[in-house]
């Protein structure tokens, strides 16, 4: 049994950040029902590398964070469609939603409505500067939070203008934040028995995933600058060339820097390290890098990577993505999973247990393709849903 069975969760998001914290609490069990307007779905079903799933409102972008779910189609801003929305609230445990800011308080969904309703709910809002502040009614995406919170200026090369990263790592970072604090909130309500309302900002989520940038920025009122793939104090903990492609190597601690130097046949070196202090590696950084660079070439990057791993010093060959899902390092662990009726293994979640483990509870919903049987638990005859259908109230 997974963690979250039993649990029911209304997923009133879009895009990657709120589908992304769905998607861990589907992969632990629970049942995430998606609800989308009957005129506008989920604009990532519409985008990704294969058009033909694009045009078939299944694309790769929307799959990537949506397998398990349910998904019904539903007019919210229709009174019949509230009340349907009203109905399914009695039952839930999570709601999750990304909407901007006073978008659902107008429609009469608030928190405070809601849990009027069902005493218990953990209701959760993501979006992205959070719902206080001068710009909590801004809208935003993974990249505009990493040029407003600092995150572009911390990357790229020195003394070169700031690089966005290329995978949405905030919108990813923003969604496991959400179900980490959805996770405690529930376990909290084991205790009290009460629910409670999440506020999660996209701009917070970005601070902590820089949290040693933030802190040194914060107590020396200095941000730290942008250096590539060039450590400015370690050179040890760079990227350099080598016969055949690139290696970035992890030689941190004085330790496996005398490792990085033993094994490079530089022992005077290795011993000057070992004898003195972990600061002192700053003072040597620049004539050292030009060392390990003429060194590094003599061999390709995957013998390095073999050779200095054998050896305790972190390193890594440059991989692209399909390098390395191919390496047998991920086949070993339980971070990909099959999914039924898709093409290659997805990601699930970066963990595993000894029992009762994340996995997927099925490949990820079609438009409307739960419509049908939710309102039918809900007591909604075929009349009646006839009826909704034909005034736009839901899709099926």
């Amino acid at each position: 049994m997974r963690p979250f069975e039993g649990l029911r969760v209304l997923d009133l998001t879009h895009v990657f950040a709120g589908p992304f914290c769905t998607y861990q609490l589907a992969v632990l069990g629970a049942e995430v029902i998606k609800i989308e307007p009957v005129n506008n779905p989920d604009v990532m079903r519409i985008a990704g590398a294969d058009r033909k799933l694009n045009d078939e409102n299944y694309g790769l972008a929307f799959q990537a964070q949506s397998a398990g779910k349910k998904a019904i189609a539903l007019n919210l801003k229709d009174p019949d469609g509230r009340a349907i929305f009203y109905d399914l609230v009695k039952t839930a445990d999570v709601i999750v939603q990304n909407y901007t800011t006073g978008c659902l308080e107008e429609l009469g969904l608030e928190y405070p409505k809601l849990k009027a309703l069902n005493s218990k709910l953990i209701y959760c809002s993501i979006n992205g500067f959070g719902r206080t502040g001068p710009k909590a009614n801004d809208p935003a995406y993974d990249v505009v939070i990493q040029a407003f919170a600092g995150v572009m200026a911390s990357n790229g090369e020195a003394d070169a203008e700031p690089v966005r990263i290329g995978p949405p790592v905030i919108d990813y970072g923003t969604g496991a934040q959400a179900a980490m604090a959805i996770s405690a909130a529930l376990f909290g309500r084991e205790r009290t028995g009460e629910g409670r309302y999440i506020d999660v900002a996209m701009s917070d989520a970005a601070l902590m995933l820089m949290t040693m940038n933030v802190v040194t920025a914060a107590g020396t009122g200095t941000a730290t600058l942008a250096h590539g793939n060039q450590d400015p104090i370690n050179a040890g903990y760079s990227a350099y060339d080598t016969a055949d492609g690139m290696i970035m190597l992890g030689a941190y601690t004085a330790k496996q820097y005398a490792g990085l130097m033993q094994v490079l046949g530089f022992n005077d070196i290795a011993g000057e390290v070992l004898e003195g202090r972990q600061s002192d590696l700053a003072d040597r950084r620049d004539s050292d890098a030009l060392l390990l660079s003429k060194a590094l070439k003599e061999k390709s990057a995957d013998d390095w990577e073999n050779l200095l791993n054998a050896h305790h010093v972190p390193a890594a060959r440059v991989r692209t993505l399909d390098e390395a899902l191919a390496h047998p390092q991920f086949a070993s662990r339980n971070v990909l999973q099959s999914i039924e009726g898709l093409t290659g293994d997805r990601p699930v979640a970066a963990f595993s247990y000894d029992h009762g483990g994340p996995a997927p509870n099925g490949p990820p919903p079609h438009f409307a393709a739960d419509t049908r049987d939710i309102l039918q638990e809900l007591g909604v005859s075929d009349k009646q849903l006839a009826d909704l259908v034909g005034r736009g109230v839901v899709a099926v």
